[in-house]
């Protein structure tokens, strides 16, 4: 991780801070604060600086390609994709439903999927920080400093990851980037000695599942001030749920709560998503900006994935979970839980979830034999919306009738969420940043409040337009020879006199 200073090209003569890149996080983005001459916080901006073109050249391609294709988007949630995929092609060969031996093996499939990216993110990713502290040594801050210290706490982490991979592998064929989920169903059974083989350690990874779940608890039972408050973000909340309200990372209809926790939309199927949710493009970032259309673009973002998850539900459909979700609406005290590291504790009452329903799943014998293809009358087109680890994720595509995909329009849980990360990036650098001496460990915060979210950035680069270009020539002692940088409107602006220097 780097930090750059420098007078940045505007007539303020504002100072421009670079976090780049975010570290422990998938993909590249950067933050940008501009600040004034006493250190003020003036603008900060969450950036991501690379282009991924999935939408366009996905156009061309047959229809049964595209659930292996869109994996490709991330080695993270690569079965997310895969699924969503597999669910809009569902609609377009008539397979909508599918059959219950189909469901059930992707169900296992994605159940896998969001507990190996949970315990990926939480203890390899973001443990560091909650354990040896925002301002500790960037040395040990890390998984390795993690294993040296906690050896137990990695342990836990890197087999619960394991083994949600393992679930993967038997439903998919592959740990990463399988080929299980097909339009019109899935192309494989789970084998009795697979089945077997997971079932001998799930009892093992359930009580592991719920150790994390405490060790987030007792982390915000420590610290309530720092947990409550650090950067606060109130936001509506969207997510899918089941018929009945309760929580369904598979499928479900789509529902919307305010700031407040009053629902504002239920019900609504997944292929009306357009009718309420508006996409914009800003010309600073290749992530783009949804936001409800009944309330507009300053009003209307929201925010997705586990923390939303867990308040918008009615309950969730496992014991263990259930009774954690309920100590986690009680410390709200009967108003929403809106702190950004909120997400951490949400996010290891999901992976207790995942784990029991994996349990349920291996009991099941219909994902050991049964119908596994289905087919009706054809359509022009489907949208396929799941809960991915990280929230929401929409694929929405029309095929012509040369099975050739003609539009390809997806929303990622990230890009949903773009907003809200914005917000809280804002929020901790007014808090923290404004006015005082910028250090390594004031900047972290910064980056502390994004990976709470776990943003996928690869997932969520999909705007097209043209990003702004900063170029500074420095000659061989470190002196400034020259520094262009290029709007995003295409101008040129020439600053020879900018100062570069690093943040220690």
């Amino acid at each position: 991780m780097s930090f750059d200073l420098e007078t940045a090209a505007n007539p303020k003569g504002l100072r421009r801070v670079a976090i780049d890149p975010v570290s422990r996080v998938e993909g590249h983005g950067k933050v940008t604060i501009l600040l004034d001459e006493q250190n003020r916080v003036k603008q900060v901006r969450l950036h991501i600086v690379e282009f991924r073109g999935f939408e366009k050249f996905i156009e061309g391609r047959p229809y049964w390609e595209v659930p292996v294709m869109v994996q490709r988007l991330c080695g993270i949630c690569p079965v997310s994709h895969q699924l969503a995929a597999a669910k809009a092609m569902d609609w377009v060969v008539g397979a909508e439903p599918i059959t219950q031996s189909a469901e059930k093996i992707r169900r296992l499939m994605h159940y896998g999927q969001v507990m190996q990216s949970h315990a990926l993110h939480f203890f390899h990713l973001a443990s560091p920080d909650l354990l040896f502290g925002f301002d500790s040594d960037v040395n040990l801050r890390n998984i390795v400093g993690v294993a040296q210290a906690h050896p137990d706490i990695a342990k836990k982490g890197i087999l619960l990851r394991k083994f949600g991979q393992e679930v993967i592998r038997v439903t998919s064929g592959k740990r990463i980037h399988g080929t299980g989920a097909i339009p019109g169903g899935m192309n494989k059974h789970v084998s009795q000695a697979e089945r077997d083989l997971l079932y001998a350690d799930v009892d093992q990874m359930i009580g592991w599942a719920s150790d994390a779940v405490d060790i987030v608890k007792q982390m915000h039972a420590q610290n309530r001030a720092l947990y409550d408050g650090f950067a606060l973000v109130r936001s509506s909340m969207l997510s899918l749920v089941r018929a009945d309200g309760a929580m369904d990372l598979y499928d479900g209809v789509l529902r919307v709560r305010d700031a407040n926790g009053q629902i504002m939309f239920d019900g609504i199927s997944d292929q009306r998503y357009m009718d309420f949710i508006e996409e914009e493009v800003r010309p600073w970032t290749y992530m783009k900006f949804p936001h409800l259309r009944s309330l507009g673009r300053e009003a209307g973002w929201y925010c997705v994935g586990p923390l939303a998850r867990v308040q918008n539900c009615d309950f969730i459909p496992s014991p263990l979970a259930e009774a954690q979700r309920k100590e986690f609406i009680a410390w709200g005290n009967g108003e929403p839980v809106h702190a950004t590291l909120a997400y951490h504790w949400a996010r290891m009452i999901e992976v207790l979830h995942t784990v029991e329903v994996i349990k349920e799943l291996l009991d099941d014998p219909d994902i050991l034999h049964g119908e596994l293809m289905a087919s009706g009358k054809r359509r022009e087109g489907g949208v396929g919306v799941i809960e991915a680890p990280r929230g929401t994720l929409i694929h929405d595509y029309r095929v012509g009738a040369d099975d050739l995909v003609t539009k390809c329009n997806l929303i990622v849980s990230t890009t949903h969420n773009n907003q809200a990360m914005n917000e809280a990036v804002r929020s901790v650098a007014r808090e923290y940043l404004d006015g005082q001496e910028l250090t390594e460990g004031l900047l972290n915060r910064i980056e502390v409040a994004i990976r709470a979210f776990d943003p996928c950035l690869s997932c969520a680069t999909h705007a097209l337009g043209q990003m702004p270009l900063d170029v500074v020539l420095l000659g061989p002692a470190g002196e400034l020879i020259d520094h262009v940088i290029k709007s995003p409107d295409g101008e040129m602006v020439r600053n020879a006199q900018a100062s570069v220097e690093p943040v220690r």
